[in-house]
């Protein structure tokens, strides 16, 4: 039986594995190993520790489909939107640029839904808190060594990290890589920010117009959401949840600070934008070491993702 590890449960990671179940016939070992404690990647959903129902979506806020994802990835967009996993973006984003045949989704269950749901497809062995720090040519094997744990062979290992991840791991991979390949990975470049997310008791009222809203005039804040209302989740049992983008600038000027130092700044100019906002029951402070990217090697960039 053949054996293939993914490494990455991220969209890339999640997808490649339902398309690996879907097109190979034979037997087929399938594992997905992320060192997040969850799936998702940069599509990364989080709930409060107070109510689970509660959730945020730290990474990607919405997604788009232009006219020419809609030609490319038409049969991936009508799944989703069949079984609910997505819906049409309902409701106001202040400042969000829109493109004529442009349409825009939300995910009502958190935008990790669509990684779990192709991984539960893929029927793939998912291990959490796995990180990879080797891998090794072994008898026509890749023996792939983690953090913890002894080392295990496969048949193939597609990696899904970012390029300063792939780059970071050590064994013959190091000298299997050509120096080509090596300046193309060294080659991609990525933003960096913080995300935050608060969480608020049922009852509490955070009356603004919008679901989401860009904010141009800030030096620390670019995006903040009204996440539950974003993704047409309100009721009176589960309270709402607010999502905050640094900038860029913000991001790389602090990424080394601590999150204490980090979260007080960014508070400091919430108030700003949402003076008197109530007091949160719970936050989470995510560093985006790599947000997004900026460069490739072949010098274009991913718009599909609204983040």
């Amino acid at each position: 039986m053949a054996r293939v590890l993914i490494v990455g449960a991220g969209l890339t990671g999640s997808l490649c594995a339902a398309l690996l179940r879907k097109e190979v016939t034979g037997p087929l070992y399938l594992a997905v190993w992320d060192k997040a404690g969850d799936s998702g990647g940069r599509m990364i959903t989080t709930s409060s520790p107070h109510n689970p129902q509660c959730t945020a979506d730290l990474g990607a806020q919405y997604i788009t489909r232009t006219p020419h994802y809609a030609k490319q990835h038409q049969i991936f967009y009508d799944e989703l939107l069949t079984v609910g996993i997505l819906t049409p973006l309902a409701v106001p984003i202040e400042g969000m640029s829109v493109n004529e045949g442009d349409c825009n989704f939300v995910a009502p269950q958190g935008v990790s839904s669509i990684t779990k749901h192709y991984l539960k497809k893929s029927g793939a062995e998912v291990h959490f808190r796995r990180c990879v720090t080797q891998i090794n040519l072994r008898n026509n094997k890749w023996e792939v060594s983690k953090e913890t744990g002894y080392p295990e062979s496969f048949d193939l290992v597609v990696l899904t990290m970012p390029a300063p991840q792939i780059l970071q791991l050590q064994g013959d991979i190091v000298n299997l890589m050509s120096e080509c390949q090596r300046q193309q990975l060294e080659s991609v470049s990525y933003s960096s920010r913080y995300a935050l997310g608060l969480f608020y008791d049922a009852g509490t009222k955070i009356d603004v117009p919008w679901g989401g809203k860009y904010i141009t005039s800030n030096p620390c804040i670019r995006f903040v959401s009204i996440d539950n209302k974003k993704r047409h989740i309100e009721s009176s049992e589960i309270g709402p949840s607010l999502v905050i983008h640094t900038t860029v600038p913000f991001g790389m000027k602090f990424l080394e600070h601590s999150e204490e130092d980090v979260q007080e700044l960014i508070f400091q100019q919430l108030e700003n934008i949402l003076p008197g906002l109530p007091h949160p029951v719970a936050i989470k402070c995510h560093k985006w070491r790599h947000s997004q990217v900026t460069t490739t090697e072949s010098n274009l960039k991913n718009k599909e993702m609204g983040m």
